[in-house]
């Protein structure tokens, strides 16, 4: 899948340099996947919920949390947000 866009997760990486690893594997799993539903990516992550018409992602171990649009069609994950969990649950990711 084509990932939109790898600087906010280098954003990221720079203020939270613990989640370093999390989301490198995340990405490399991701990047060399074509999932084709929101079914067959829970195989590969089975704590991913979806929010709206948003996918959220469990990063180091539920300390972070990644917000995605996917569009399976296209083949193509944009990332909305990353967060951490204080963030996540103020719910203004959402607008």
């Amino acid at each position: 899948m084509r990932i939109i866009t790898r600087k906010r997760l280098n954003e990221f990486v720079e203020r939270h340099p613990d989640a370093h690893s999390s989301l490198a594997q995340w990405y490399a799993l991701v990047k060399n996947r074509d999932f084709r539903s929101f079914a067959e990516l829970r195989i590969f992550f089975p704590n991913a919920d979806q929010v709206d018409h948003k996918t959220v992602f469990n990063i180091s171990g539920n300390k972070y949390r990644l917000i995605a649009a996917i569009h399976y069609h296209r083949r193509r994950i944009y990332i909305r947000a990353i967060l951490t969990h204080a963030e996540y649950d103020k719910d203004n990711w959402k607008r």
